[in-house]
């Protein structure tokens, strides 16, 4: 067996293992990190860690434990309840404000699968309130998060950005989240008019005292969500604008306007602010620390690591010069985006990311197909799936969901591609 295929083999065997096992797949990318670079390539263990993506680790525990605080303040509460009383009673509007909260979650920071199972509850509950199709305001919670998921400061935004920059790829990071962004409101238009919208459109409710109610997750002692718990709690204390919540909102403020304007590391810039908050409201960010998406960035960064010891090793190039011999150009493009798609249905999208755009290098260098819109298309074909109930995302919206049920999984993974 020749030495490019071998760590192709583990790394089918650990998707096949941490689709099948509850077992985190940035873990199996560590073993197989060591396993296949200490046995049969003969690395150091030096080496071996050498590609452990430290910015990156630091820019998702950073946006994560930002985030973390804003969601335990009750800022993200505030935001979506605010942008709720904006539609003044028109049913139509709600599925649309679900879609564009959880897109600016996720395009100043937030994990994808972090701002679903915070805006999904919510979004749930008001589906059930107005009587408004659960399979719509899913997909839109989900289309949401991926419509906002690749802008240059979001976690998507900063692999593919990342990924593409170390393999001197052109690469245009603006194109890429409005390409994102356009694609996923045009879907979710489509979506809008599959499941009900216009219906709703002839809809008007009170928005008082139903609009003022704030809908609560269940959670366990430690503030963690409880997966299939119910969609909602319902009390009738409504969120109000206060000292936390002001500081919070000028912290993410802040720290969208320093990332795009400044040339700082977004991670530093975003634990920065995030301790400043903890110093500032103790009381108020208490556990912040341990919602951080450590089981996100134990994927991510086990993933990348072992994608570095494929780069090490020349299997990437030895791949993608495989995929590059197909001879139709278009034809290896819509294989790649193909696998990607594939996998990423039941599998973590920011996983694939970074494994995937390196296996276009060498089809990218032949200069047939742009490098621009080929990131471009990769980055959307693996990140549509998300609503697939075997991915992430599609998952912590099934979970929730007021009708569960094998129907209902089918119907929100075909509608949102």
């Amino acid at each position: 067996m020749s030495t490019e295929l071998i760590p192709i083999l583990a790394l089918a065997v650990m998707f096949i293992a941490a689709t099948v096992l509850p077992v985190n797949m940035g873990a199996l990318g560590f073993v197989a990190a060591f396993i296949v670079g200490t046995v049969f390539v003969g690395m150091s263990t030096d080496d071996i860690i050498g590609g452990f993506p430290s910015e990156l680790f630091l820019t998702l525990v950073g946006v994560t434990y930002l985030f973390a605080i804003a969601q335990n303040n009750g800022t993200v509460d505030l935001m979506v309840r605010g942008a709720v009383r904006l539609v003044r009673g028109r049913v139509a509007l709600i599925p649309w404000v679900m879609f564009g909260i959880t897109g600016v979650l996720t395009a100043v920071g937030s994990v994808v699968p972090a701002a679903v199972a915070i805006i999904a509850p919510i979004a749930l509950g008001f589906a059930v309130r107005f009587k408004i199709n659960p399979v719509l305001m899913g997909l839109m919670v989900v289309n949401g998060a991926t419509a906002g998921g690749f802008s240059p400061i979001s976690i998507f935004g900063s692999i593919v950005n990342g990924v593409v920059e170390s393999n001197d790829l052109a690469g245009n990071p603006t194109l890429l989240f409005f390409s994102s962004l356009i694609f996923n409101t045009v879907l979710s238009v489509v979506v809008f008019f599959m499941f009900g919208g216009r219906d709703l459109m002839r809809r008007r409710v009170d928005p008082e005292p139903e609009a003022t109610e704030r809908f609560k997750r269940e959670t366990t002692a430690k503030g963690q969500p409880v997966i299939g718990g119910g969609a909602v709690a319902m009390t009738a204390e409504a969120p109000a604008l206060n000292r936390d919540r002001i500081l919070t909102l000028i912290g993410i403020g802040a720290l969208v306007v320093i990332a795009l304007t400044l040339d700082w590391d977004v991670g530093f810039v975003a634990v920065t602010i995030a301790v400043i908050l903890s110093l500032l409201m103790p009381h108020a960010t208490k556990g912040a620390a341990e919602k951080v998406a450590w089981p996100t960035v134990l994927l991510i960064c086990g993933i990348v690591t072992y994608v570095a010891l494929l780069q090490e090793m020349g299997t990437i190039d030895w791949l993608g010069e495989e995929v590059a011999g197909i001879g139709t150009p278009l034809l290896a493009a819509l294989v790649i985006c193909f696998i990607g798609g594939a996998v990423s249905a039941f599998a973590s999208t920011t996983g694939i990311l970074g494994a995937l755009i390196p296996l276009a290098v060498p089809f990218l260098a032949q200069g047939e197909i742009g490098a621009v819109g080929m990131i471009i298309a990769l980055s959307i074909a693996s990140s549509v799936v998300d609503s697939s109930p075997f991915s992430t995302s599609g998952a912590l919206v099934v979970a929730n969901s007021p009708t569960t049920g094998a129907r209902w999984s089918t119907r929100i993974s075909c509608a949102g591609g």
